[in-house]
Parts: C-alpha cells; structure tokens; sequence
C-alpha cells in the first residue's frame, strides 16, 4: 500500500529538517500533531532546493535545480513521486490546495542564487518574495486548513514574519555568502566597506517587520500560534544578538544560539503562550 511510503516519505521530511534547522524543529513540535508532518514537508522541500544552489558546487546545478522543479510539478500531477521529500511535499500541495504560483515564485529565487547578481531595490524585494515569503504563505495555507477569509487576513503578517527570518539569515551569514559563495544580497550595500550605518539601515527594517508578524501571531489558531511563537522568538533572540554587535563582527563571525539556549527559549515561550502574554 501507498500509505506505508507516505509514511515513509513524512520520516524522511522530518529527519532533513531535524538534521538541517534545530529552531525550526522545535517550532514544528509543538504544532498541533496533524499540523506537523505538513510543515515538515514544506520545509524538506525548501531545504532541497536550497542545498542545490547552496552546496553542490561540484556538479551541474543548474540541471539540478531544474530537474529537481520538473520531478516537483510531476509528482503534484501524479500524486506521487519515488523522491520521498517530493512524495511528501506533493500530498501537501494536493491536500491544502497550495497554490502553484507560490512554488513557481519559490523556483524562480533558487534561480536567481545560480547567478551572480548585484541585486537591486526591485530584484531585492524579488528575491524576499520567492525565497522567503511565499514559503510563510504555503504554511499559512496550511494553517488556516482552507479559510480563505482567516488567510487572507494573515496574509501580509505571513509575508513579514518570512521577511524578517530572511533578512536575519542575510546578516548571519554575511561572512559566508560573501567569502564562499560570492553573494552580496543587500541593494546598494558594498560588504568590503560593510558600515554600522548600513547594518543599522537594515536592522530597522527588520523590526518594523518583526512588529508587523507578531500582530498576525497573535490571531493564528490555537493548533498551531505556539509552534510559529516560538520561530518569532528564536529568531528575535538570534537578532538581538546580532544588533549588539559591530557590522565588523558580522563578516567575521557567525552568530548563533546555542542549543540550550533554544530549549530554554522553547520553555519559556510555552510559559508565555499559557499566561496568553504573548
């Protein structure tokens, strides 16, 4: 029976995010149990994609990235797929209705990392949309579980919340992206001459958008406001930490929090959630 390979497949969407996001993983465990293999998925496929144009520098990534975009849009077609992170992430498609163009704008950011691009405003903003906000789209979809009116009153809050993680992946991996990888993703922004100025530029645009989510948590469903708090206050924790520190210190180091940190982090927000303060 199909069932069993789903079964399989949901397994295997989960251990990539538990090997890839410790944050992200904690954030799904404490979704409501139907919501989690769901977001599991989206994040398995997510993180495929992005390891494509990220790590496997040793082979054709192009031809990668584009059969890894044809085998998605045959598995949602078919209803199956013997990749089992496509398998997975298909059935979400097909069971909440996500809406293709979604995938398509996702596609077309993994694109745009192939490249070496100077972005501008524009492309910038492009690039947010498909790397990082349709991605808190397709699990607001899933969230709402088919009320159209509850998404599209989440919508924008969604998009922001997408944003700011982005944006603070952005300044966390400065030093990586621009040495290793070649990357400059700020407009308008020269990293060799990388200002606290410009760092701060940035930082209050990701507070405006931090503000912006936190009032779309605030009217989640209860099966799974907990799960996406707790995203929210990791990564406040993770950009806290990085505000505090010199725009030098960012293309030098690269800023975490440590595993405990989380679980306590993990602790305090459930703390928060049940005295409804958050």
């Amino acid at each position: 029976m199909k069932a069993r390979f789903d079964e399989l497949s949901a397994a295997c969407s989960k251990a990539t995010t538990q090997l890839y996001s410790t944050s992200f993983s904690l954030g799904i465990r404490l979704l409501s149990r139907p919501m989690r293999a769901p977001i599991y998925a989206i994040y398995g496929f997510v993180r495929l994609a992005d390891e494509i144009v990220d790590s496997f520098h040793d082979h054709d990534k192009a031809y990668l990235l584009a059969k890894f975009k044809s085998d998605c849009y045959e598995a949602i077609a078919m209803g199956i797929s013997l990749n089992p992170v496509l398998n997975a992430f298909q059935q979400v498609v097909n069971t909440y209705g996500i809406d293709h163009e979604l995938i398509d704008l996702f596609m077309k950011s993994m694109e745009m990392d192939l490249e070496q691009l100077t972005y501008t405003p524009e492309s910038y903003e492009d690039y947010i949309l498909g790397s990082a906000q349709v991605v808190g789209l397709m699990c607001l979809q899933v969230f709402t579980e088919g009320d159209k009116t509850a998404y599209e009153q989440l919508k924008r809050s969604a998009m922001m919340l997408g944003s700011a993680f982005q944006k603070v992946n952005f300044l966390r991996d400065a030093n990586a992206d621009y040495r290793d990888l070649d990357r400059t993703y700020f407009p308008g922004v020269d990293l060799d001459a990388f200002s606290d100025r410009d760092k701060r530029a940035i930082e209050e645009e990701i507070d405006r958008e931090f503000s912006d989510a936190l009032a779309g948590i605030r009217r989640l469903p209860r099966n799974c406001r907990k799960g996406v708090y707790l995203a929210y206050i990791y990564y406040q924790k993770l950009f806290q930490k990085i505000k505090r520190i010199s725009a030098r210190h960012v293309l030098s180091e690269r800023i975490r929090i440590s595993n405990g940190h989380k679980c306590w982090l993990m602790v305090d927000s459930m703390v928060r959630y049940k005295l409804n303060v958050l």
